[in-house]
């Protein structure tokens, strides 16, 4: 009697929980006795994930990957030791490039089939690296409809799954609804504020981010802050810069939430990151920043292949979002920008959002589920 088939599957940050959860869950529906195994976050072990490692054992960015570094090193050996050691019927890899390439490339060389969930953005920065993706992976999982472009130039199978937040979003968020759900006044101003997912992310613009806010509450009396944060790790960070930055300021911070946070702002300021598509799904204008070290600013300015770095920037032609990097990313530039937000209807600007909503909108975790299936090769 065969064996029920299992998947080795790893995310590596929050976005990629969430989408390993509606992956997991589809798959399950369509093979009952599938066992998964590997690193994930909350949503994954509910869906039913067997978690060797939490998710936040990954979630790191510039210095604390140096500091990290062996920690992560031993835990991708790990990851390749034993599922190549139960043979694995197939192994799926989300998003976390640099992590997962590599287990992808040693699983793939001892036979077991790969997919990569969550193209790497080889399109705008490291191109070469598709040449090991072909040799790694056999087929990439595209959320975005010019990433499989892009991969058919190369002849690697790609598949455009769509995205699955456009699955889960209503095409017209309620913003009294969630206004409601948050015990808010639902005739308040609200600005949300994310300043990023990851330690370095809240560090750098945490104070940039409080000090454009109380640039706009010389304008704005009656501006709500509403910070929801991934953990609460993060939340703690927050709270510190607040505590120096933030006085005077009318500030509710929120352990998760973000989503129905940024549908009750009028307005969301935030970290360029997977946050921004979810604002452009939930059809709130936006104000986007972004800083890393000198040292990673230099090495990405010589490597990227595109001027922008929101996803709506990158899937509007017109580029509607106003962006604020590194130098430019200061809270003179932040308030003026969000300002600017506040006193326009920004009707076309949210048009553009709704046509974007309608072209990912393509049932993502069903034909992702469907495209592992077929590379595990049941049918």
């Amino acid at each position: 009697m065969a064996r029920a088939p299992v998947i080795g599957i790893v995310a590596g940050e929050a976005s990629g929980d969430n989408l390993g959860a509606g992956l997991i869950t589809e798959l399950r529906r369509r093979l009952p006795a599938v066992t998964f195994v590997g690193i994930g976050g909350p949503a994954m072990q509910r869906a039913g994930l067997n978690a060797w490692y939490p998710v936040e054992e990954l979630s790191v960015m510039g210095l604390e990957v140096l500091r990290k570094l062996f920690r992560i090193l031993r835990i991708r050996h790990e990851i390749i030791r034993r599922m190549g050691q139960m043979k694995v019927d197939l192994f799926i890899g989300i998003d976390a490039p640099d992590f997962n390439l590599t287990v992808e490339d040693r699983l793939h060389a001892k036979g077991i089939p790969t997919v990569h969930y969550v193209s790497p953005s080889v399109w705008a920065w490291r191109q070469g690296r598709i040449h090991t993706i072909k040799r790694a992976v056999d087929r990439v999982l595209c959320l975005l409809p010019f990433e499989k472009e892009f991969y058919d130039r190369f002849q690697m199978p790609a598949v455009f799954v769509g995205h699955p937040l456009a699955d889960l979003i209503p095409m017209d968020a309620d913003q009294a609804i969630a206004r409601r759900l948050m015990d808010l006044r639902e005739r308040g101003l609200y600005l949300a504020v994310l300043p990023g997912s990851r330690t370095g992310e809240v560090k750098a613009l945490a104070p940039v981010f409080l000090e454009a806010c109380q640039i706009l509450k010389k304008d704005y009396i009656n501006l709500r802050i509403l910070v929801p944060l991934v953990n609460r790790d993060l939340k703690a960070i927050f709270d510190q810069a607040a505590a120096k930055h933030g006085r005077g300021l009318e500030i509710q911070t929120f352990t998760g939430h973000a989503r129905d946070i940024m549908t009750a702002a009028d307005a969301v300021l935030l970290a360029s990151g997977t946050a921004t598509l979810e604002a452009m799904l939930i059809g709130r204008p936006m104000t986007v920043a972004y800083k890393v070290s000198k040292v990673a600013e230099i090495i990405a300015r010589r490597m990227l292949k595109v001027d922008v770095v929101s996803l709506p920037n990158l899937l509007i032609p017109e580029k509607p979002v106003e962006e604020f990097l590194q130098d430019d990313c200061t809270p003179e530039k932040l308030a003026g920008s969000v300002s600017r937000l506040l006193r326009s209807d920004n009707a076309e600007l949210l048009d553009s959002f709704r046509q974007v909503h309608r072209q990912l909108l393509q049932n993502a975790d069903s034909l992702a589920a469907d495209s592992c299936l077929e590379v595990l090769g049941h049918r």
